[in-house]
């Protein structure tokens, strides 16, 4: 990949109670877009459970990285989506890459948590029970993943 293009791999964090409730955050970018923790590689070696533990870390300011009290509720579902990547965020990768591998991941917190934000990323947060948090999503991949919780959920 040419520097300054996203890596067409990504994953995407469900972050859930034991209750099954799940944190949803806006995107800055489209504000009807609620969604899970996503984002990319940062280069092609990348390991996915250090992808996802910074994407967390980055977007919500939950700290998941190894060594930290939550790295061992930090799940890799061992499940991948191949989707096309919607149009207007296509510029962001190289010439001709039209589609994207997500590795669904899971991290189970002890109780619904106050998320940091960066508002250049996302501009509101909320807890919902797991079936409306699915509804809310506007990614239908990222439903799907959420549905899945209680197969996953510790």
């Amino acid at each position: 990949m040419a520097r300054g293009f996203k890596i067409p791999e990504s994953v995407l964090v469900v972050i859930h109670t034991p209750a099954l409730e799940v944190l949803l955050i806006q995107r800055a970018d489209a504000d009807d877009f609620w969604q899970s923790v996503t984002g990319s590689k940062d280069h092609p070696d990348e390991p996915l459970a250090l992808t996802a533990a910074r994407e967390v870390a980055e977007e919500t300011g939950i700290d998941c990285a190894k060594g930290s009290a939550l790295a061992q509720s930090l799940r890799d579902w061992g499940l991948q989506n191949v989707y096309e990547i919607y149009p207007r965020w296509r510029s962001r990768y190289a010439p001709g890459v039209t589609h994207n591998t997500e590795h669904l991941f899971g991290l189970c917190v002890p109780e619904r948590l106050t998320p940091t934000l960066d508002p250049r990323e996302h501009t509101a947060w909320r807890w919902l029970p797991y079936h409306e948090a699915a509804d809310a999503c506007f990614s239908p991949s990222n439903a799907e993943a959420i549905l899945l919780l209680p197969k996953f959920a510790q």
